[in-house]
């Protein structure tokens, strides 16, 4: 999946501020939120990297805080991937 290349259309997206465990911040728009086998996954694109998109699991904390974690099984980001390409097809643009 790190070869697609997908080009982001110019739209208004939120931008979500996230601290990784060394303490760094990092900028990644909003693209969405995606439920697969029970558990919800962040579709973001960070903002200084145009055609490359994250994926993070969510790991709730408590009713106001949420951990985002890396996907590490191939197969669910595989899955994840495909329905973000499925729901964003008219909108963007991907290169396999």
């Amino acid at each position: 999946m790190e070869n697609n290349e997908i080009l982001l259309e110019e739209e208004e997206t939120s931008v979500l501020t996230l601290t990784d465990e060394n303490g760094e911040d990092m900028d990644f728009y909003y693209l969405d939120c995606i439920e697969y086998e029970g558990v919800e996954y962040l579709a973001l694109n960070p903002c200084d990297e145009e055609n490359t998109i994250v994926f993070l699991q969510v790991e709730p904390v408590d009713e106001e805080t949420e951990n985002y974690l890396a996907v590490l099984d191939e197969a669910v980001l595989d899955a994840v991937y495909a329905i973000f390409k499925e729901r964003f097809q008219d909108t963007l643009e991907f290169e396999d």
